[in-house]
């Protein structure tokens, strides 16, 4: 009996190793088909913006398309998040794949058909809303990655767990949302999450290419605020009060000299920055009080200690010396996304399989910020940059994430989606691999 099976099975191993192998063209391919759909779904949700913790609509398209897609579909995770779970024909572990879809309050200047004419008011202020960030392509990316991924579930070798997450460029004040909600509300868990692979439009790199760095990756973010309260008095006579707009532009002189004279920026980077200062009412008034609101990024944890010591430091000390007093508050937002060393090092031959090698490449860190990191917190995660800015076009004229003039080029969809779904795949029949390899060794 078993000299009848052992044919039967060398036939069914080869099949399944043929399977395999056919896997990575299956999914150029279906990647490739596509892209009208990816294109049309990107200036959807581009026209048709939504802010953090209120992506109802966006949220909504989401889900209809997981569902049709005959995947597990969660919805209003963290208020507005989507979750799909997609099992494969293969048992295995899982694997998580996130796109964040939340828009920013800029007004947009860009001359595109699909240009945004969506306003609200925000914090008080009247003003547009726009995917000044590229978060709608992610959404497309990953949509698309659901749908070819599905297509060929039979062959996948564990569980795939899609994630579309709101509010990554933070929750509405007195909210909380993004990530670190989502991880919060069990999000990697049922089933266990093994690790997480996300990707980040970039503007500045051309598209076609891929890039990305091992370890600390893009900051820790904070944010600040900083009261300063002095005496109010007539302009003409300031010796009969405490100027704190004085103070504070002294203050504000201090804060320069913690990255410039305190930190060792050969062991990493930091940035302090004041992106408002607030105080006064009319040209003859020395008000009382002036606030001042920034953010701070590092990507080392002493450093990130002790740029909060210095600041309380700094900004009290200056403030006494003026007669005036100054609170610093100081909020944690983001921990620094970090790719872990080893997953990154097992799927970088992934990305150069896709892209091309010499369309791969290590970046310097970041030091913009993403809640990518709590995913990472809780398992290894691996987060790259995908181009987006057109073919000859140089840095210089590319406009920045987060501006007004902020472009994508649309071709960069396609191989998004093919580095993706191919994470996913690999890392999946890797550990497939393992588990053979070990099986066999006991």
């Amino acid at each position: 009996m078993l000299k009848q099976l052992l044919p039967f099975a060398f036939v069914l191993s080869c099949m399944q190793l043929h399977a395999q192998s056919n896997l990575p063209a299956s999914i150029d391919q279906k990647a490739q088909s596509l892209e009208k759909k990816l294109v049309e779904w990107r200036r959807d949700f581009h026209q048709n913006p939504e802010l953090g913790n209120r992506e109802f609509k966006t949220a909504e398209k989401v889900a209809n398309h997981l569902k049709q897609l005959g995947m597990e579909v969660q919805t209003g995770i963290a208020h507005t998040g989507v979750v799909g779970l997609l099992k494969g024909g293969k048992p295995g572990p899982v694997v998580a794949l996130r796109a964040d879809m939340d828009g920013l309050p800029v007004t947009e200047r860009v001359d595109v058909p699909f240009k945004s004419t969506v306003n609200v008011d925000y914090n008080g202020q009247k003003t547009g809303v726009m995917h000044a960030c590229g978060h709608d392509t992610h959404i497309a990316i990953l949509m698309g990655v659901a749908e070819v991924l599905a297509g060929m579930k039979n062959e996948i070798p564990g569980t795939v767990k899609f994630i579309f997450q709101p509010a990554e460029e933070g929750a509405p004040e007195g909210e909380e949302g993004g990530a670190k909600l989502m991880v919060k509300e069990g999000v990697l868990e049922n089933p266990t999450v093994e690790a997480i692979f996300g990707l980040h439009i970039d503007a500045l790199i051309e598209v076609g290419k891929i890039a990305y760095k091992p370890g600390a990756t893009m900051a820790a973010v904070d944010f600040f605020s900083i009261d300063v309260k002095g005496k109010q008095t007539h302009g003409a006579y300031p010796w009969s009060g405490v100027d704190p707009i004085v103070t504070s532009s002294q203050i504000i002189m201090g804060l320069q000299t913690i990255v410039s004279r305190n930190l060792n920026l050969t062991q990493a980077p930091a940035v302090v920055t004041v992106g408002a200062v607030n105080g006064g009412i009319r040209q003859n008034i020395i008000p009382e009080s002036v606030k001042m609101i920034g953010t701070i990024r590092t990507f080392d944890e002493g450093m990130h200690t002790y740029v909060h010591k210095r600041m309380n430091e700094i900004a009290t000390n200056i403030a006494e010396s003026a007669g005036a007093s100054a609170k610093v508050n100081i909020n944690v937002m983001y921990p620094v996304t970090f790719n872990n060393e080893a997953l990154t090092a097992k799927m970088i031959g992934t990305l150069d399989n896709v892209a091309g090698k010499g369309n791969v490449s290590l970046i310097p860190a970041k030091t913009g910020a993403e809640d990518f990191s709590y995913f990472q917190q809780k398992v290894p995660g691996f987060f790259f940059f995908l181009g987006g800015m057109p073919k000859g076009k140089s840095i210089e004229e590319a406009a920045p994430h987060h501006t007004p003039d902020f472009y994508v080029d649309e071709s960069s969809l396609v191989l998004g989606v093919r580095s993706l779904s191919r994470l996913a795949t690999d890392y999946l029949q890797m550990a497939k691999t393992n588990d053979v390899k070990k099986a066999k060794s006991k």
